[in-house]
């Protein structure tokens, strides 16, 4: 089959933004950037420093998401060549596998034919994440609170979110297998309540554009923050801060190490500043959400 090349860009995501552990995610305006050429066999190069030990082979985590894609529909999956262009650090807690998984599926969909919806490209990608919220914010860009049992998928899309952002970045990566291994297996009924509480506020103040009452509940989580945070540098004095300096709040992003604050819209920079001179050991990343999710077109 003959096909000519083409170009997928997929958003950078954050995700839980507190107490929507597991199930909220939020588009960001960082970027992949995958360019796709015929070749006789899969070869993945980086422009990237950071990502230059990354496999270049099959094994790459977007030919291998490829591959399960076409595999799942029995499908021959022709090669390619990948160049890839990317401004999301890799590890830390900013989509960089989800947008990965889901520059996959949509590279393999393109190259099969599938013309698979972007529910059905967000299930794949959950069922090989473990979880929709980061990759459902790739596919969709903007705000997306999302439900998958493994049987169900179902997501609601908030297309247009009014704040800006300002990412801070440790040096250091945190894994995220390392990350889940601190979590509890099981939680007090009473607590576990609080949290989905803190949970459906939060849902119901973005999906009104309600920045004040999220804010406050980004810190009223019980399912991941209490059993990470100590991880986290200057994590209480980082949160005081931010609340000081007039942000709605800050919350580890995804599994770590990066902290998300979100701040009024024009108040980035000047917040980021401050936070940089306060918190020299973080890198300061200024930054807005996405509104447009991935996109694929021809080169």
């Amino acid at each position: 089959m003959s096909w000519r090349a083409f170009s997928v860009t997929v958003p950078a995501s954050t995700a839980n933004l507190g107490p929507g552990f597991d199930s909220i995610g939020l588009a960001l305006d960082l970027h992949l950037l995958i360019n796709v050429s015929p070749a006789s066999e899969w070869t993945v190069e980086y422009e990237n420093a950071g990502y230059q030990h990354l496999s270049s082979g099959s094994d790459n985590l977007i030919v291998s998401t490829a591959q399960v894609v076409a595999d799942k529909f029995n499908r021959q999956l022709p090669a390619a060549k990948l160049y890839v262009v990317t401004d999301i650090p890799l590890g830390r807690g900013l989509g960089s596998s989800a947008s990965a998984i889901a520059g996959g599926i949509e590279i393999a969909d393109r190259l099969l034919g599938l013309e698979l919806t972007i529910k059905e490209k967000v299930k794949i990608g959950s069922e090989m994440e473990g979880h929709p919220d980061n990759v459902s914010a790739s596919f969709f860009g903007g705000l997306t609170i999302s439900y998958d049992d493994g049987v169900d998928l179902d997501v609601i899309h908030v297309p247009e979110v009014k704040i800006g952002v300002v990412i801070l970045v440790p040096s250091e990566e945190f894994l995220t297998t390392e990350s889940r291994g601190l979590l509890p297996e099981l939680l007090e009924h009473s607590v576990a309540t609080r949290g989905s509480g803190a949970g459906n506020v939060l849902s119901a103040a973005l999906s009104c554009g309600d920045w004040e009452t999220a804010g406050r509940m980004m810190e009223k989580d019980t399912f991941h923050e209490p059993f990470r945070k100590n991880r986290f540098p200057d994590f209480e004095a980082i949160r005081h801060t931010c609340k000081v300096l007039g942000a709605y709040n800050c919350a580890i992003s995804g599994a770590g190490p990066s902290l998300f604050i979100a701040v009024k819209k024009g108040n980035e920079e000047e917040i980021s500043i401050k936070l940089r001179d306060k918190f020299p050991h973080y890198e300061c990343l200024v930054t807005k959400p996405s509104s447009v999710g991935i996109v694929s077109c021809e080169i």
